[in-house]
This record gives structure tokens, C-alpha cells and sequence, in this order.
């Protein structure tokens, strides 16, 4: 896992991920857009990046 010590760069890539999500889960072609559980894998996807990114709690920060 990675573990990431600053929690501006943890909002970055919990984000990104959620917007990547959108993104590609996105049909504009079919008049679709977006769904509601496009939005709600998105949110998932955000809180998953957020809890693996998180740093440990057993380790001194250096």
C-alpha cells in the first residue's frame, strides 16, 4: 500500500480517482450522462483511495 504523509496530496488523488471514475463511467454518446451509480462507485472509489493512502499509525513520521 502506499502510504502518504501529506493530506493535501491524499485529497488530490482521492479526487482524481472519484473524477476518473465519472469520467470514464460517463455515456455521453447514448444521451445517458451520468447515473446515480456511476456517482455513488465514484464516492466509493474516493473513500478507498483516501483509507489506502492513509499513513500508519505504528510508524514514526521521519
Amino acid at each position: 500500500m502506499i502510504r502518504v504523509k501529506n493530506t493535501g496530496l491524499r485529497y488530490v488523488l482521492s479526487i482524481g480517482a472519484a473524477l476518473a471514475v465519472i469520467y470514464f463511467g460517463s455515456r455521453p454518446e447514448d444521451g445517458r450522462g451520468v447515473t446515480n451509480g456511476v456517482l455513488l462507485l465514484a464516492a466509493l472509489v474516493g473513500v478507498a483511495v483516501w483509507y489506502l493512502t492513509r499513513p500508519s499509525a505504528g510508524k514514526p513520521v521521519s
